[in-house]
C-alpha cells in the first residue's frame, strides 16, 4: 500500500518580504506564494518600524498566491509551523491587540542608562570586563526605552512579544512562542534555553515581568491549534496543528542540511552569518552567546556581519543603475549581469580590500568601526569594488569560521551556503577559494521555510528524529570547488593583509569618531 504524502505549510516571515511554501516528506517544494513588504518606516532618524496589521495581512496575501498557483489544496495541509526574523518586538494588550507599531531589528534608538547594575552581578561584570558590554545590552533593550518613553503605552502592555510570538499567537489565539526564536534584548537564558531565573541579572536590566512573555515551546513540539479565525484568513482547515520552528537563521541551518559542528552554514542574507550546530553551550565571540538551534537542546554557534548582503544591495542601488536598466531591455534577471561584473575582474580586486563593518559591533568590531577599502589605484571600476565587497564579507565569514573552529576544537569540512547570495554562482565560486573549502549549494532557495517544515514533519512523526528528518528532506543542488590559483592569493590577502586591517586602522575609526561623533 502506497502512503499519501504528506505536506506542511510553513510560513516564512523575513525582513522583506513573507512566504507561504508547502513541502512534502521529502523536502521538495510543492507550491508558494509571496507577498513583498516594507521592511520599515522611520518617525525618527534612526527609527525603524512596521504596524503588526502589514505582516499578519502579508502572511494571508502569500497564502492567496499559493493557492491560486493551484498546485496544491487547503485540504491536503497536515500542519503549519512558522519561522520569522529575529529580534522585531510588538506589545499587545489582553485581547492581543497591538498597542503601538512593532519595533523591527534594524532599530538604532538606545535608551539612557545613567546607572549601572551594582551588588554582587555588576561586581562580576567589573572583574570580567563586560561592563560596558552590559550597558549596551541596555541601551540597546526595547522595553527601557518604552519604560522611559511611553510609560503610559507600557504599563498597558499585556504581553510583550517578539514577532514570532506575535504571529504564533494570530494562528492559535493562545500567548506562545517557540523557545528557538528567542533571539532579542529579552530576559532569555541561551544556556538553558528558556527564560531567566528569577535571580538573573536580565531581570534587573529590564522592565519586562515574567507575566509579560508567551508560554515557551521547543522546536518539533506543538505550539496550538489553528483557531477558526486563522483558518478563515489563511484559506485552511480550522483544528490543523500548529508546530514551534525556530528563527530564520535557524531554520535556515537545519534547511541547508546543517546538524554538527563540523558543518558550517553561511548565510548571505541582509545580516550575513556563519554558523555550526553544538550540543554544548560555547561562545565563539566573548560574552555573545549562541543562539538556539531548530533542534531540541543544542545551539547555534554564530557569529553576524550585521549588515552582511545589504552592502550588495546598496551598491546595486547607489552604482548599478546601468545594469538594472540593461536587465529590463533584455528581459533578464539583474543578478546575471551583476555576475558579469564579477568574472570580470581577477580574484583578489586588484589589490582592492574591503572591510565590512558598514555597521558598528559591541565587542570586536567595537562601537567605533567603519567600513573601509583599501588599495585604490586608477586601474580600479565599479567591477573591483563589486567584487570587493563580496570578497570582503567572505573573508569576514571565514574569520568568524576560524573563530568557531577555535572555540569548538572541531575542523569545518563542509560548507553550506544560503540565503540571497547563494543564488549568485559568481559569489558561491569566489567563496569556495577563500575559505579553499567546496561550496554547496541546497536545492532549495528557501532553506529557512525547509528548515521550519522539517521541524513539522518531526513534530508530526513522520520522521522520528531531526538527523533523519534532515537527511531526507535536504540535498545538495550543486558544489562549487576551489580553484588553486585562486586560493593561493586569496591566502596571501586574507592572512597578510585582511587580518590586519582592523587593528591597524582602529586608532583612526576613534579619532575619526572623536572628530566627528560619527558614529554615536
Amino acid at each position: 500500500m502506497i502512503r499519501e504524502k504528506t505536506y506542511v505549510l510553513a510560513l516564512d516571515n523575513g525582513t522583506q518580504s513573507v512566504r507561504a511554501i508547502v513541502f512534502d516528506e521529502a523536502g521538495n517544494e510543492i507550491a508558494k506564494g509571496k507577498q513583498e513588504i516594507e521592511p520599515y518606516f522611520s518617525r525618527q532618524p534612526g527609527w525603524a518600524e512596521q504596524e503588526p496589521s502589514v505582516f499578519w495581512s502579508a502572511v494571508r496575501a502569500a497564502c492567496q498566491k499559493m493557492w491560486q498557483t493551484g498546485a496544491i489544496q487547503p485540504q491536503q495541509i497536515s500542519a503549519v509551523t512558522l519561522t520569522t526574523q529575529r529580534g522585531t518586538v510588538i506589545c499587545v494588550d489582553e485581547s492581543g491587540t497591538p498597542l503601538r507599531p512593532a519595533i523591527i531589528w534594524l532599530d538604532q534608538r538606545r535608551a539612557n542608562v545613567d546607572q549601572r547594575i551594582g551588588g554582587l552581578w555588576g561586581l562580576l561584570f567589573r572583574l570580567a570586563g563586560v561592563a560596558s558590554t552590559v550597558q549596551g545590552f541596555r541601551e540597546k533593550t526595547q522595553a527601557n526605552w518604552l519604560q522611559q518613553n511611553e510609560p503610559d503605552l507600557w504599563r498597558k502592555t499585556h504581553k510583550f512579544l517578539l514577532l514570532s510570538g506575535y504571529l504564533s499567537y494570530r494562528l492559535t489565539g493562545e500567548f506562545v512562542d517557540s523557545s528557538a526564536s528567542q533571539v532579542g534584548y529579552i530576559p532569555f537564558d541561551y544556556k538553558r534555553l528558556g527564560w531567566a531565573k528569577q535571580k538573573d541579572w536580565k531581570w534587573r536590566a529590564m522592565p519586562v515581568q515574567p507575566s509579560q512573555l508567551p508560554r515557551l515551546v521547543k522546536p518539533g513540539h506543538r505550539l496550538g491549534e489553528l483557531t477558526s479565525e486563522a483558518a478563515d484568513w489563511l484559506g485552511l482547515a480550522a483544528g490543523l496543528p500548529v508546530f514551534a520552528a525556530a528563527s530564520d537563521k535557524a531554520c535556515e541551518i537545519i534547511g541547508s542540511g546543517g546538524h554538527a559542528p563540523n558543518i558550517a552554514c553561511m548565510s548571505y542574507g541582509t545580516t550575513a552569518t556563519i554558523n555550526t550546530t553544538s550540543q554544548r553551550y560555547l561562545e565563539a565571540v566573548p560574552f555573545m552567546p549562541p543562539y538556539p538551534s531548530a533542534i531540541p537542546d543544542r545551539y547555534c554557534t554564530e557569529v553576524m556581519i550585521y549588515r552582511g548582503f545589504w552592502m550588495v544591495s546598496w551598491f546595486r542601488r547607489e552604482f548599478g543603475l546601468r545594469e538594472e536598466q540593461i536587465a529590463v531591455e533584455r528581459g533578464i534577471a539583474p543578478e546575471a549581469l551583476f555576475d558579469e561584473l564579477v568574472t570580470a575582474v581577477p580574484p583578489g580586486s586588484m589589490g582592492l580590500m574591503l572591510q565590512p563593518y558598514w555597521s558598528p559591533g559591541t565587542k570586536e568590531p567595537g562601537p567605533e568601526a567603519k567600513g573601509a577599502i583599501i588599495g585604490f589605484g586608477d586601474v580600479h571600476t565599479r567591477a573591483h569594488i563589486y567584487r570587493a565587497i563580496l570578497e570582503g564579507l567572505a573573508y569576514a565569514l571565514k574569520e568568524g569560521a576560524q573563530r568557531i573552529e577555535r572555540k569548538t576544537k572541531i575542523k569545518i569540512d563542509t560548507l553550506m551556503v544560503s540565503g540571497g547570495g547563494s543564488q549568485s554562482d559568481a559569489a558561491m565560486q569566489l567563496t569556495a577559494d577563500i575559505f579553499n573549502l567546496p561550496a554547496q549549494r541546497p536545492h532549495t532557495y528557501e532553506t529557512s521555510a525547509l528548515g521550519a517544515a522539517i521541524d513539522a514533519m518531526v513534530g508530526l512523526g513522520i520522521y522520528q528524529d531531526f538527523d533523519t528528518a534532515i537527511k531526507n528532506m535536504t540535498r545538495v543542488a550543486k558544489v562549487f570547488k576551489p580553484q588553486s590559483k585562486s586560493v593561493e592569493i586569496y591566502s596571501g590577502l586574507y592572512n597578510d593583509i585582511y587580518l590586519k586591517m582592523y587593528q591597524q586602522l582602529k586608532p583612526l575609526y576613534k579619532k575619526i569618531q572623536t572628530i566627528t561623533g560619527y558614529p554615536s
